[in-house]
C-alpha cells in the first residue's frame, strides 16, 4: 500500500472517489503543493499531480509521486494524457486545480496558449466544461498589474473559479490550504444546500459590569464555526453572527460580529431575517445582565453586590421577524434528565422547529453530546464530533 492510500479518507470523505488534477507551476508557493495534496487525499481525493517544466526546479517529481502515489505528468505523450484525464471521456476528472498559479500560467490560460502540459490540460478541461479552479501565486507588483487583472476577469468570465490571494501588508500571499480545501470541497462535494440562505449564530454574549470587567457565558464558538464551514462546503449562501470566541472564523466565511446582547438585538432589528432560509441559534446568550457601573469597581470591596435583571429573549424577536423560516436553537440543561422536557418547552413556547439540547460537558471540547429533537417530541441522541455533528444538524435543513 502506498503512504497516500493510508492516510486517504482520514479527515472525512467529503471528497471519496474524485479525481483531482493538481496542476503545479514555476512559484516558489509550488513547496505547499504536497502539503495541499495531502490534506485533499485525508478528505478522500485521488490526486493526479501535473507539473511545468518551471515547477520542477521548485520541487522534485519524487516529492509529488510520494504525495500523491502517481508520477507527475511533465511532457504529454502519445497517452494524450489531457484528453484521457480531462478530454469528453467516459470517466474524467472531477477538477483541474492549478495551484499555485503563475502570472505567466494565467496569462496563458486567458489566451488559449498551450506550451506546457499545464496549460494543455487548462484548455481540455474548459472545453470539456470540467471545473477549473486557479489559486494565483506572484508578486503583489505583479498581481495589481492591470494586465494580471484583466487576465483574472477573464478566467472568472468563463467560468473558472479563482481564489484570491490572502493581502496581508505589502505582500499577496497565497491563499492558504484549508482554504482551498474548502473550495474543492464546495465546488465538487455534494451541493445538496445550494440556493439556500443560512444564518447561524453562535459564540458567547459579554455584557459589562464595569469598565474592565464583564459578565458572560462558557462558549467556544466551535459549533457555530463547524456549522458555517459545513454549509459552506454544501454550497450554502452562509452569513455567521459571532461574539466573543478564542478561535476567529476562516476568513472565507462572511462574519458580523457581536458583543452585548444589545448588539444583537440591533443586528436583528436591522436585517430582514425573513430572507433565511434557516436560521441556527447556538449561541450563549445571557439570561441575565449586570447594571453597568461607571469606571471601574475598586478591587478591595470585602463584599460586592451585583444587581441583575433578565434579558430580552432574543428567539422570540427572531421568531417575530422571520414567521415563515426554519429555525433551530440548542438548549444547555445541566443534566441529561432535565434535557427532552426544556427542550421541548422551548420549543413549543417559541415556535421553533428543532431544537438541539446539550449539555455542558460539550464547552471547549472538539466534541459534543446532543439530542436532536423536533415539533412531536421525537428525540434522536448522536455524540461525535463537532464537526460531523454540524453536517448531521444542517440535514435537518432539507
Amino acid at each position: 500500500m502506498h503512504p497516500a492510500d493510508e492516510i486517504r479518507g482520514t479527515k472525512s470523505t467529503k471528497l471519496a472517489d474524485k479525481k483531482i488534477v493538481l496542476g503545479v507551476t514555476g512559484s516558489i508557493a509550488a513547496v505547499e503543493c504536497v502539503r495541499l495534496s495531502r490534506e485533499l487525499i485525508r478528505h478522500g481525493a485521488h490526486i493526479l499531480p501535473v507539473m511545468t517544466p518551471s515547477a520542477t526546479k521548485i520541487i522534485h517529481p519524487d516529492a509529488l509521486e510520494f504525495a500523491t502515489g502517481i508520477k507527475p505528468i511533465i511532457e504529454l505523450t502519445g497517452k494524450t494524457e489531457h484528453v484521457l484525464f480531462c478530454g469528453n471521456v467516459k470517466n474524467p476528472a472531477d477538477l483541474l486545480l492549478i495551484s499555485p498559479c503563475t502570472s505567466n500560467t494565467f496569462a496563458k490560460i486567458a489566451h488559449g496558449i498551450d506550451d506546457t502540459a499545464v496549460t494543455t490540460f487548462a484548455s481540455t478541461a474548459i472545453g470539456s466544461k470540467i471545473p477549473v479552479v486557479i489559486v494565483p501565486a506572484m508578486h503583489i507588483s505583479m498581481y495589481n498589474n492591470k494586465i494580471a487583472q484583466k487576465n483574472i476577469e477573464i478566467c472568472k468570465k468563463i467560468g473558472i473559479n479563482v481564489i484570491s490571494p490572502r493581502m496581508i501588508g505589502s505582500k499577496a500571499k497565497i491563499a492558504d490550504i484549508i482554504e482551498i480545501t474548502e473550495n474543492v470541497i464546495r465546488i465538487i462535494g455534494k451541493k445538496d444546500l445550494a440556493k439556500k440562505k443560512i444564518l447561524i449564530i453562535g459564540g458567547a454574549t459579554a455584557e459589562p459590569v464595569d469598565d474592565i470587567r464583564i459578565f458572560t457565558n462558557k462558549s467556544s464558538g466551535k459549533t457555530a464555526i463547524a456549522l458555517a464551514v459545513a454549509a459552506y462546503e454544501r454550497n450554502a449562501e452562509v452569513e455567521l453572527w459571532l461574539a466573543n470566541t478564542k478561535k476567529p472564523a476562516p476568513h472565507f466565511i462572511s462574519v458580523k460580529p457581536f458583543d452585548t446582547i444589545n448588539d444583537l438585538e440591533k443586528l436583528v432589528k436591522k436585517h430582514d431575517l425573513s430572507k433565511y432560509n434557516t436560521i441556527i441559534n447556538c449561541a450563549a446568550i445571557s439570561d441575565y445582565k449586570p447594571k453597568k457601573t461607571p469606571g471601574k469597581i475598586p478591587s478591595n470591596q470585602k463584599d460586592l453586590t451585583l444587581r441583575l435583571s433578565p434579558t430580552p429573549k432574543i428567539i422570540q424577536q427572531i421568531r417575530k421577524k422571520a414567521p415563515k423560516t426554519k429555525i433551530i436553537a440548542f438548549k444547555v440543561e445541566e443534566t441529561k434528565e432535565t434535557i427532552k422536557k426544556k427542550s421541548i418547552d422551548l420549543l413549543k413556547n417559541n415556535k421553533l422547529d428543532f431544537v438541539i439540547g446539550n449539555t455542558i460537558k460539550g464547552f471547549e471540547s472538539d466534541s459534543n453530546e446532543i439530542w436532536i429533537i423536533d415539533k412531536l417530541g421525537k428525540t434522536k441522541k448522536i455524540e461525535d464530533k463537532k464537526t460531523k455533528l454540524a453536517d448531521t444538524i444542517l440535514s435537518l435543513i432539507k
